[in-house]
């Protein structure tokens, strides 16, 4: 009775020491749906629904794969406000083209941006679940790529993760190592770790 009793107190610490709140979740799949419509609305053969389709399946696609794993109810149905950002995040993104002369450099800036955040939040998901340091990584390396695999998928496009030069899941991993060394090392809280994780992502180039 003692040791469960342990046990169970020791699993509510380390959830409480790896928890994010919903507000960077949904920041994160804001950013990946705006992101992947911005992506999409550069092809002329797909229409605008297919643009905000392929910006909501971007925003949720790699938080998707990382419950599957995880073995937990995929967050976008356990709360109503996930699709509702993922579809008004891809609405925005599908009329930006429009106002903006460039569009390149805020793809690659929000697709940096959704890396670092989405690697931080699956790493910290899978310790607060109690998994080791090494699958930990994997899961967050595994959220931060996996919604830009499914828009590629979808757009019937070589996957940018396969491309010789392309750093994405390097990128992943060493956000994610940072930010698992900064919390269990250095003592640093969940949200400022989150920070050094986003800015590792960003440093580290995605191609040549």
């Amino acid at each position: 009775m003692l040791l469960w009793a342990c046990t169970r107190q020791n699993r509510r610490v380390i959830a409480e020491t790896f928890h994010l709140p919903l507000a960077v979740d949904l920041v994160a799949v804001g950013v990946g749906s705006l992101q992947g419509a911005l992506y999409a609305a550069g092809f002329k053969r797909i229409d605008l629904l297919g643009v905000a389709i392929i910006g909501i399946v971007t925003g949720i696609g790699g938080g998707f794969l990382r419950d599957i794993l995880l073995n937990v109810p995929p967050a976008p149905f356990t709360n109503n406000l996930y699709l509702i950002v993922a579809i008004g995040a891809a609405f925005i993104g599908m009329l930006l083209p429009r106002l903006l002369r460039r569009v390149d450099p805020v793809i690659t800036l929000l697709d940096a941006l959704s890396v670092g955040m989405f690697a931080a939040i699956g790493t910290t998901k899978a310790l607060a679940l109690g998994l080791p340091v090494a699958p930990a990584l994997f899961i967050g390396a595994l959220s931060a790529v996996g919604g830009g695999v499914v828009r590629d998928i979808i757009l019937n496009i070589p996957i940018a993760l396969m491309h010789v030069g392309s750093l994405y899941a390097v990128a992943a991993l060493a956000g994610a190592a940072v930010l698992t060394v900064l919390i269990l090392v250095f003592d640093v809280p969940v949200r400022g770790a989150s920070c050094q994780d986003d800015r590792v992502t960003r440093v580290v180039p995605h191609t040549d």
